[in-house]
């Protein structure tokens, strides 16, 4: 086994139910990957017969308190925090530090927990983590955050970037340190994390898909022009790569770009547009609805992402259960999910001609060959089902030995 997973009639699953206080910086109705895990994986829990309690940031500051929220057709107790806005962010919210310590002690007061699981060590994970450590209450973390894709937005000078990045770094590995498991999502992105903090036995387990929900059209096609890249617009992504790379096939072939998500960085990609004389070829559609998305991942013929910190990449795993092709950036976490030749091609970050050149073999592959990179995709998810993410965690949480 690549991940690490236990089989799907494990009697683990068959357990009583627990008690789970999942600590979540990010989550519904953000649209980032570390937030559809945390809700993933609270409804994956919640249908299992599991207690879930969710601590998150209030979308306004005024609109906290505790709520029942309906999370992928499951109820689930969600625990909101006086949020503050992250004004150089265009949605990113905190909750104070001493305050995320009082409203841990508050819910843990309340709640009778058998395990917390931190997703982050940024803020609420990190005082989570604290007090759970304190009263003796098991800790399971995963890491979703590599510290320098925040650098943009802590308004920092450019000299003060490594004493952050240091200091960041150092948080997390005490924090880390207080935890019965440490996982990540892929086993790349536990050996990043192992090489530049102390601390090892990190754990890879996807993040999860439930492969059923995406519909692939495997249907012969008689052209193929449609490039679609699916994530947030913030410079970590790298979308003005793809637009140079679309650029540069315009004048041999009918190209058009869909991309879907929002961020700060949506006013200087549509500049970047209209200075390549890309107006009509490409389309800005913002944050869609769950049915739109899927629409949109049906509709492509290939996804390209350029991003160079990506941790694992549930847009890169929707786009290969919907049967497409991938052209992604040969970074991080990102070679896991493409394998060149098979489900797609890899190219150097930043080159926008092999960009180009690998949009341009797969737009023009005879239909067999593109039939082949289909299955490929199709077959390469099958290792991320959500069921053998959620039994990897169950065991976690109760200490047992995993299957590696």
């Amino acid at each position: 086994m690549t991940e690490s997973e236990t089989p799907a009639d494990d009697p683990l699953r068959h357990h009583h139910p627990l008690t789970i206080v999942i600590a979540a910086d990010t989550f519904a109705p953000d649209v980032n990957g570390a937030a559809r895990f945390a809700e993933r994986l609270s409804a994956g829990l919640a249908e299992r017969g599991h207690r879930v309690h969710v601590m998150t940031p209030s979308v306004t500051h005024r609109a906290h308190g505790v709520f029942t929220e309906v999370i992928e057709g499951q109820p689930i107790t969600v625990h909101r925090l006086p949020g503050w806005r992250w004004y150089p962010h265009d949605w990113l919210r905190f909750v104070l530090p001493w305050m995320a310590k009082h409203y841990s002690r508050k819910l843990l007061d309340e709640v009778d927990a058998d395990v917390v699981h931190s997703q982050s060590h940024i803020v609420l994970g990190r005082a989570m983590t604290r007090i759970a450590r304190q009263r003796g209450i098991p800790v399971v973390a995963t890491n979703h955050v590599m510290a320098e894709n925040i650098l943009d937005f802590t308004l920092l000078p450019e000299r003060l970037y490594r004493v952050f990045l240091k200091l960041a770094w150092d948080d997390a590995e005490r924090t880390f340190k207080m935890s019965r498991a440490v996982t990540t999502p892929t086993r790349r992105a536990a050996q990043f994390l192992e090489r530049t903090i102390d601390v090892s036995g990190v754990v890879p387990i996807s993040c999860g898909i439930r492969k059923s929900n995406y519909t692939p059209d495997l249907s012969v096609r008689p052209e193929r022009r449609r490039v679609l890249f699916v994530g947030r617009l913030t410079t970590e992504k790298h979308v003005e790569v793809t637009l140079e790379a679309i650029a540069k096939l315009v004048p041999d072939l009918d190209v058009v770009f869909d991309v879907v998500g929002g961020g700060d960085q949506r006013r200087n990609l549509e500049q970047t547009v209209q200075r390549l004389g890309l107006t009509g070829r490409v389309t800005f559609h913002g944050r869609v609805s769950e049915e739109e998305l899927r629409a949109a991942y049906t509709r492509a013929d290939v996804f390209a992402i350029a991003s160079v910190a990506e941790l694992q990449s549930i847009a890169t795993m929707e786009a290969m259960a919907s049967g497409l092709p991938i052209v992604a950036a040969n970074a991080v976490a990102l070679p896991h999910l493409v394998h060149e030749g098979e489900n797609g091609y890899l190219f150097e970050p930043g080159n926008t001609e092999e960009l180009a050149d690998k949009l341009r073999a797969v737009l023009t592959a005879t239909p067999e060959e593109y039939s082949r990179m289909q299955q490929a995709s199709l077959e390469g998810i099958e290792m991320h089902d959500i069921e053998r993410t959620l039994d990897t965690f169950e065991a976690l949480y109760r200490g047992e030995p995993l299957d590696r």
